[in-house]
């Protein structure tokens, strides 16, 4: 099977680099997996997972918000934020999720902000759920 390069990267670093068999992520119009050869696309990514196959194996990065670029041979993800599963403190997920739901259950300052934030506390909580390595 082809591979396809997979470069990820967020303003401070770049986050993943591999040669990879296939993509799996959430678009803007829905879940897309991606192979070698796959059509040129542009697409902004919420805060979602890619989920990254590569020999036999499947491990998924925690992504908050961003655009992916697709071309035959390359995708790019250029994201806010992302973090490999090993690199999430779970202690300090599990406490931002505990106090956006507080700030969104008692309707205290900006909810959407609030939101997005618990948002990102459970996706980088079910990444590391996932994740075979923990």
């Amino acid at each position: 099977m082809s591979k396809m390069q997979l470069d990820i990267v967020t303003p401070e670093k770049i986050v993943y680099s591999e040669q990879v068999d296939m993509v799996i992520t959430r678009a803007a119009n829905g879940d897309i997996g991606i192979l070698p050869h796959h059509a040129p696309l542009v697409s902004p990514l919420q805060i979602t997972s890619v989920r990254v196959q590569k020999d036999g194996q499947e491990e998924q990065i925690a992504i908050s918000g961003g655009f992916i670029e697709v071309r035959p041979d390359k995708v790019t993800i250029l994201a806010q934020g992302a973090e490999l599963p090993g690199e999430i403190d779970v202690e300090r997920a599990e406490k931002a999720k505990e106090r956006a739901e507080e700030r969104i259950a008692r309707s205290e300052g900006d909810i959407a902000r609030a939101e997005r934030a618990l948002k990102r506390a459970i996706n980088r909580l079910e990444v590391v759920k996932k994740s075979p390595k923990r």
